[in-house]
């Protein structure tokens, strides 16, 4: 199995490469000012199992599909960016229901719905895909076997610090956001700013990475 040393070392890398905020952090963030904590943490949990069906697809060799091929990368990203587009104007177009929402105790979306959103999201990362895929095989020693069980072992180390690191950061959003309840005006401002942050991903998604 992984030595000590190289999942320490697989550690310090995933903890410095998540510490910075990327697509799963912002959208977080657009989730816990939109809808509140239970909904950041909810979509923190839906992202970090579409992460993690990544690593496993990567373990078993289909990562190596998204890295090589334009065309299926391309695809990914796209429908990875639509989504989160579709997201953000749906978020605008619902901002004034927030009032109602936060005055209700902030229900927001189902359960269900939320955890599918994140779900969708982090599966659809193809720059995660090509990460596990570059990364993943450097700290496995093929010597000591069972190279899909180590992959397997790495991404949960990556998905562990992810998970606590994207809640940390749901969290602080979600406090902020009390302070923009106390004005339905503010909390109709920050429906429509999560909106528009949602949107900007999408474009950027979209514009940038490229499979080499």
């Amino acid at each position: 199995m992984v030595s000590s040393d190289r999942l320490l070392a697989f550690a310090a890398l995933s903890f410095v490469l998540i510490i910075v905020p990327g697509p799963s952090v912002l959208f977080v963030i657009g989730r816990a000012l939109a809808q509140g904590r239970r909904a950041a943490l909810t979509t923190v949990l839906g992202n970090t199992v579409g992460a993690y069906l990544l690593v496993v697809a990567v373990a078993l060799g289909l990562g190596a599909v998204v890295e090589r091929s334009v065309v299926v990368f391309t695809v990914l990203k796209l429908v990875g960016a639509a989504y989160l587009v579709y997201l953000g104007v749906r978020a605008i177009r619902q901002r004034h229901a927030l009032r109602d929402g936060f005055a209700e105790g902030a229900a927001g979306a189902g359960t269900l719905r939320t955890l599918w959103e994140g779900f969708a999201v982090g599966v659809a990362n193809p720059k995660t895909v090509v990460f596990f895929a570059a990364v993943l095989p450097q700290f496995v020693d093929r010597e000591a076997g069972h190279v899909t069980l180590q992959m397997l072992l790495l991404g949960l180390v990556f998905s562990a610090i992810a998970l606590v690191s994207d809640s940390a950061w749901g969290l602080v959003a979600s406090g902020a956001r009390v302070w923009f309840g106390r004005s339905p005006r503010r909390l109709s401002l920050v429906g429509g700013t999560g909106g528009v942050a949602m949107i900007g991903l999408g474009v950027t998604v979209a514009a940038t990475g490229r499979a080499q």
